[in-house]
């Protein structure tokens, strides 16, 4: 089991930047798949960003792509999103999740129902 604590939500400006951090309990987190969703107020639960156990590969949602971007130090047991260039449509709860399976598909990384274990979300609100 995995507990994950999200952390660098706040209030910024639009065009401006903030990097979130999921860190991990838990002596597997090496081998754990790592995503960040988030979700609006009236909106699903929406994929944005994920990397896999070693870093070697990343997704991206298209909606951010060129803005954010994902990495992991696994000897912290940490996973980021440094997020740029944001948008009032980026304004949403961001969770970070984890799973204990290698997934081979751009498609495993992008839903949600592919990841045992949430933390409780760390709020972005951009403002125009």
């Amino acid at each position: 089991q995995v507990q994950l604590v999200e952390s660098g939500g706040g209030l910024v400006q639009a065009g401006g930047s903030l990097r979130l951090s999921c860190a991990a309990s838990g002596r597997t987190f090496g081998r754990y798949a790592m995503g960040w969703f988030r979700q609006a107020p009236g909106n699903k639960r929406e994929f944005v960003a994920a990397i896999n156990w070693s870093g070697s590969n990343t997704y991206y949602a298209d909606s951010v792509k060129g803005r954010f971007t994902i990495s992991r130090d696994n000897a912290k047991n940490t996973v980021y999103l440094q997020m740029v260039s944001l948008k009032s449509e980026d304004t949403a709860v961001y969770s970070c999740a984890a799973a204990n399976t290698v997934y081979n598909s751009r498609y495993d990384y992008t839903r949600d129902w592919k990841y045992a274990y949430w933390g409780q979300g760390t709020q972005v609100t951009v403002s125009s």
